[in-house]
């Protein structure tokens, strides 16, 4: 992994962070909100998972097993806020 990659990862995290911050402030709410605010934070997750851990380039369970975990959190997430809707 070179640093020019990190640095760009780096950036898209900086940048999704503001992001989020902003969607916050604004006082955004709603389905969308959430959707938008889940699909950002599984993104910086999985950044993190492949690129700051270093498992981009490991055999495939262990990717597997820290995405698998990330993305049911994150359904979990999203059921739970379906169910308070209702």
């Amino acid at each position: 992994m070179n640093s020019r990659h990190l640095n760009f990862v780096l950036v898209v995290l900086l940048l999704a962070t503001v992001a989020t911050f902003e969607i916050g402030e604004r006082g955004v709410a709603g389905p969308t909100a959430m959707a938008a605010l889940l699909a950002i934070g599984f993104v910086k997750g999985r950044l993190v998972v492949l690129d700051f851990m270093g498992l981009r380039g490991v055999k495939f369970f262990w990717r597997g097993l820290l995405l698998g975990w990330l993305l049911l959190v994150s359904a979990l997430i999203a059921i739970a806020y379906w169910i308070a809707l209702k």
